[in-house]
């Protein structure tokens, strides 16, 4: 088994550096972690990483111990990097994607640029947030929210303003942003609340590819 955490830290410090390849692959190979890494699903950020997470251990999968690597990149502007990096013109890994539409031209670029396979890509309409909200309804993530102890929370920031007018939905999604830490939470909690039957498709068509 990889150790995972070595490989995610140590890419990401490489990609934000812009180091080349050469220096990378000798220190993977000295920490015998490279060979055992096949895929790399590049997620946009934490909370996506939490609700991959979430959906790997609801079907019994150790992701890690299958030599891959889910890997939140920091903001879809940075795929570039870790593509070519962790792509076939680089340490030459399996590259699946998860994203957001807006931001679906970055990563067929990215990936193309890199000789990776752009059917690997996997697009949410507008974030994975909004997939899961639609896919369990208002009233169930509404409840979510409430057992979660945030009832008042919610509710406070409904009568915002700049809330009036939203739909429900919308208004939900905006929550969950609202504060550090809560959509990744919630990347978890939606996931973990899903019907077998209405996983969203996004998600749904990562896992059936991996």
């Amino acid at each position: 088994m990889a150790d995972m955490g070595t490989f995610r830290n140590a890419v990401t410090e490489w990609a934000a550096a812009g180091i080349p390849r050469v220096p990378a692959q000798d220190l993977l190979d000295r920490e015998h972690v490279h060979s055992a890494v096949h895929t790399a699903v590049l997620l946009e950020g934490p909370s996506d990483a939490a609700a991959v997470d979430a959906m790997a251990a609801r079907h019994g999968r150790d992701l890690a111990a299958e030599g891959v690597c889910v890997l939140p990149m920091g903001g879809a502007m940075s795929v570039g990097r870790f593509a070519a990096l962790l792509g076939p013109s680089g340490l030459d890994l399996r590259l699946i994607g998860l994203c957001d539409e807006r931001e679906q031209d970055f990563y067929v670029r990215a990936l193309r640029r890199a000789d990776a396979a752009p059917h690997d890509l996997f697009v949410c309409a507008a974030d994975l947030e909004d997939e899961l909200i639609r896919a369990l309804g208002v009233p169930v993530v509404t409840q979510l929210v409430e057992s979660e102890g945030e009832s008042r929370q919610l509710q406070t920031f409904l009568q915002q303003p700049a809330q009036q007018g939203r739909l429900a939905q919308q208004q939900l999604r905006r929550f969950l942003g609202t504060k550090s830490g809560r959509k990744i939470h919630y990347g978890r909690v939606l996931v973990d609340a899903l019907s077998p039957h209405h996983v969203p498709a996004p998600l749904e068509g990562l896992f059936a590819a991996l």
